[in-house]
């Protein structure tokens, strides 16, 4: 494959990789995922995490059918990544999409389950031995030398099972011999440390090199002590070098010189003949240590280049895992067999039947990025589902279990949590696609050809009315399995069309045999939906103490849900700033029910008192 046949890669930007990695290189970075190579070679991050995207997931981006379906992927991503034990796991996991087989799936809730349970059972210490193990596997840019000390601390770790087993096949003494000698060797020259006698040459050539830049310090020192004669002289200089440095005798004898014609030049050609002599020493004897280093990496070779791969794949398992634990997820249930479907070209729609429209159920399913920033456990858990599912046991505070309608209209307050369970919805979908564990008690999923997220927009611009509609009207009609995810259609359109269009979208799903949630006010306008969808609803029960909305966040199935405009007048007229305000909100009162805005006032305070 060409490098310009990649998606994204224009003139502009394969000229840009051509120049600084070589086409080869660069399709290899595209290949292998590599968003770090991309971005050392000039392509912005997110341009190059998007060109990767496409071109290892391509099938798995066309199932986010709309732009908000895209926008809820790199939302979730971006929680994921939190957890990520390196910058290179995090590019990876930024590069993920929804995979385009069960198997896929199945094999990566596998590895990440594996990873979750073994991380899990270490001990603080040995979690702590790994991470830093990273960290420093970071900071060096992923080298041969962190990734062998990384592997080595997990062998250190005990952690052998799943997708640990990559590195605890892995011989530990050649693992530790290769790790020294990484230390050791820097592009081809030995470090300090390595080798105790290279180390004795280097110093003393430091220090004959120090007096040879104070040659006429030593000869006035030789002077002041009453050093006359030639005989004299030569002995003091030998006993001055034996004294000060590292430097044997023979070397010093055999570097005085014999023809010197003053003192000063027999001090200056001797300090010159023991560099010369030392500096051969020392390239004589590194190029020994090297070599020696360098056989002891050829016969690593092996190993190390097992324990490169396997620390880079176990730290995009291991930021999964980290995962999982932090929201305490679990592994979804694929509802229906993939031998199910009949593949078809692009060109033609799927044929299916009705119990082929598959099922996506939750419960106690909790959405991410509230519960990403809830710090007393606050989040409700939810339970819903669409389709043939299989809740059988739920918790006693949900008042019936959901039918099997494949379609449902949600109802209910305003700041009653229809958005946020569309989203966790959406969440539970992606994860499961993608092969990650969902944050739920439990959940199944049939996997989708398209997954269509509608946010609410509000705006009555006619080109935005148009606009949503082609974005989520195609992907519904071209046949393939569809989840529609759609909240308060008519924030978009005038209040008596939006009723007679949503009517046609809910008809339109249940005849394509779509599963999806339309979260709207006017499920009253509705009527008669078809007998495969259903009306559930969520409600307010109130004010707290503190004149905050008290709802209940589970959907109550086969029943609308109600606003609650006297919920929000009874805080309005309690937080009233003067009586001529108050008065205003009680002539809204009468409007809404004075008896009812008096009770919830009545019930709030008891609230406080209790």
């Amino acid at each position: 494959m060409r490098l310009e046949e990649y998606w994204g890669v224009g003139p502009k930007t394969r000229a840009t990789l051509v120049e600084q990695l070589g086409e080869k290189r660069a399709i290899e970075a595209i290949e292998n995922g590599d968003v770090r190579t991309l971005s050392n070679a000039g392509l912005a991050h997110g341009r190059a995490t998007r060109i990767l995207r496409r071109a290892t997931g391509s099938g798995g981006m066309d199932t986010l059918a709309t732009s908000d379906a895209r926008a809820a992927y790199k939302e979730l991503l971006e929680i994921v990544v939190e957890h990520a034990v390196t910058e290179r796991a995090a590019d990876r996991i930024r590069v993920l999409t929804p995979l385009s087989s069960r198997e896929a799936m199945e094999a990566r809730l596998d590895d990440v389950l594996a990873a979750r349970d073994a991380w899990a059972a270490l001990a603080d210490d040995d979690r702590e031995t790994v991470l830093a193990a990273y960290e420093r596997y970071d900071e060096r840019d992923g080298s041969e030398h962190a990734a062998v000390e990384a592997a080595l601390a997990l062998l250190e770790a005990g952690v052998d099972s799943g997708p640990f087993a990559a590195v605890a096949d892995l011989e530990q003494a050649r693992l530790t011999d290769a790790a020294r000698a990484l230390a050791a060797l820097d592009d081809g020259r030995v470090n300090e440390g390595a080798d105790a006698e290279l180390d004795r040459l280097r110093e003393t050539l430091g220090v004959i090199e120090d007096i040879d830049a104070n040659a006429s310090d030593l000869l006035a020192e030789l002077r002041s002590d009453g050093v006359r004669d030639v005989g004299q002289f030569r002995e003091a200089v030998e006993d001055h070098l034996l004294t000060e440095t590292a430097v044997t005798v023979d070397r010093v004898r055999e570097a005085m010189a014999t023809d010197a014609v003053d003192a000063t030049d027999f001090i200056r050609t001797t300090l010159r003949a023991l560099r010369t002599d030392l500096t051969a020493a020392i390239d004589e004897r590194e190029q020994t240590v090297a070599g020696d280093l360098e056989n002891t990496l050829e016969a690593s070779r092996t190993a190390i280049d097992r324990a490169v791969t396997s620390v880079d794949d176990i730290a995009l398992s291991l930021s999964l895992a980290r995962f999982a634990l932090a929201y305490d997820c679990t592994r979804p249930a694929f509802v229906e067999d993939e031998a199910h479907r009949v593949s078809r070209p692009a060109s033609e729609p799927t044929e299916r039947t009705p119990e082929q429209a598959g099922a996506v159920s939750v419960v106690g399913a909790r959405n991410l990025t509230l519960a990403s920033h809830d710090t007393d456990g606050s989040t409700q858990p939810i339970t819903y589902a669409l389709g043939e599912h299989g809740i059988e046991n739920v918790p006693v505070d949900v008042n019936a279990v959901p039918g099997t309608e494949r379609v449902s209209v949600l109802t209910g307050a305003n700041s009653g949590g229809k958005t946020t369970l569309l989203e966790t919805l959406c969440q539970v979908v992606l994860l499961a696609m993608m092969g990650i564990p969902v944050p739920a008690e439990r959940a199944e999923v049939t996997p989708v050809e398209s997954l269509v997220f509608h946010r609410r927009h509000a705006s009555f611009n006619a080109g935005v009315l148009e606009a949503t509609l082609r974005s989520i009207v195609p992907p519904l009609s071209a046949g393939g399995r569809t989840l529609m995810l759609v909240d308060e259609f008519e924030a978009i359109t005038e209040p008596g069309s939006a009723a007679e269009l949503l009517h046609g979208l809910v008809r339109l799903a249940v005849e394509q045999d779509a599963l999806g949630v339309f979260v709207t006010h006017l499920a009253d306008d509705l009527a008669p939906l078809p007998s495969e969808a259903r009306v559930d609803g969520i409600f307010a029960e109130g004010l707290d103490s503190e004149l905050e909305l008290l709802v209940d966040y589970q959907p109550r199935f086969d029943t609308v849900g109600r606003s609650t405009p006297e919920f929000i007048v009874s805080r309005l007229i309690a937080n009233a700033d003067d009586r001529s305000e108050q008065a205003g909100f009680e002539t809204l009162a009468e409007a809404v029910g004075s008896d009812v805005v008096q009770q919830t006032l009545v019930d709030a305070r008891w609230r406080e008192r209790d």
